[in-house]
Parts: C-alpha cells; structure tokens; sequence
C-alpha cells in the first residue's frame, strides 16, 4: 500500500515540475510569436529560466521561417519524457515509440489550450474588478491573447458594449479540447497498447 503513495507521489511531482518548465518554455515560444515586450520582469525571468538548456540546443538548431525550432523539440523531449516517467511509475513499462509520440502531441496541444483559458479567464476577472489596470502582467496577457481575440471580433464585432470575443475563445477552446486533442489521446493510447 506504500508504494503506490509513494508512486502517487512521484507522478505527482514529475507532472508539476516537468509541467511548469515545459510551461516556461511554452511562454516564451509564444511570447516571441506574438513579438510581445521582452522587458518586463516576467518575460526577463521566464527567458533566465529557460536560457541554459536553449541556449546550447539553438547550436544544432537554428530557428527557421521565424520558428524557434529548438524550443519546440525541447518542449516535444520534455513532454515525452515525463510521460514515459509517469507510465514506468504507474504501468511498469513505456508505450511503444508512435504511440508515445501521439499521446505527447495531445498532452501539449492540452497544456496549450488549458493557457490560452486561463489567460483569457484572468483578463475577464481583471476587466470585471478593475477594468483598464495597466501592469506588466496585464500588458503581456494582452499581447498573447489579442491575436485570437481579433479573429473572432472580425467575425462577431462587439455588440451594445460587450465584446464577445473571450467567450467565444473560450467556447472554441473547449471544443477544440473535446474534438481534437482527446481523439488525439485516444489515438495514441491505442497504438501505445499494440
């Protein structure tokens, strides 16, 4: 009964430690998408924090079209590592190598989209409480987000001063969860298993 505590536990602090590092790095590849402001306090840490193992990787490859490819692979490595962790823990072994692939697709396709709502779930709270806060913060949310909120506003313009947009983010966000990345997950576990 003492180990699968000690198991729960392990899963556990692979899930948060990997998770927040794959987070960062996450952050600052999307951060650079958007060509957000580098200079705040936020971006300064997550670029430190994601700095050591980036900076070597970038030697063997090199970003091209625009895309720091060496971030992605890093995410990718990462990602499927601690799902390979988490499996020797929970079922003893590793998945086969195209299921693996699949089912770290879906985890970061997940991660992805669980930012996206939380952002966008912070900057509603924000503008409810205090509507117009400036803040580095608040600036950078901005900067990830509006590029999605302007392709649904070109759609949906705001009507009688509300701006549809974050709810209609969120309601394609959660669709994309249920129509695209669980499929994905199916997918994988089922070449995992064969």
């Amino acid at each position: 009964m003492g180990g699968s505590y000690l198991g729960q536990a392990g899963v556990f602090l692979i899930e948060v430690l990997f998770g927040l590092y794959i987070l960062a790095l996450m952050l600052r590849f999307l951060l650079a998408m958007v060509r957000a402001d580098f200079h705040n306090q936020l971006s300064q840490f997550i670029v430190k924090v994601t700095n050591p193992p980036l900076v070597p990787l970038r030697r063997f490859i090199p970003a091209f079209m625009g895309i720091d490819w060496a971030n992605i692979i890093l995410i990718f490595a990462l990602q499927s590592i601690a799902i390979m962790l988490t499996m020797m823990i929970v079922a003893g072994g590793i998945a086969a190598p195209a299921g693996l692939l699949v089912i770290t697709l879906a985890e970061i396709l997940k991660t992805l989209i669980y930012l996206y709502l939380f952002i966008i779930l912070i900057q509603v709270v924000i503008s409810w409480v205090n509507p117009g806060t400036y803040n580095p913060m608040t600036v950078m949310m901005h900067q990830l987000t509006e590029p999605l909120m302007r392709s649904v506003r070109r759609i949906i313009p705001p009507a009688g001063g509300f701006d549809w947009s974050a709810l209609i983010v969120i309601i394609l966000l959660q669709l994309g969860l249920i129509l695209i990345v669980t499929p994905i997950a199916d997918i994988g576990r089922r070449l995992s298993i064969g």
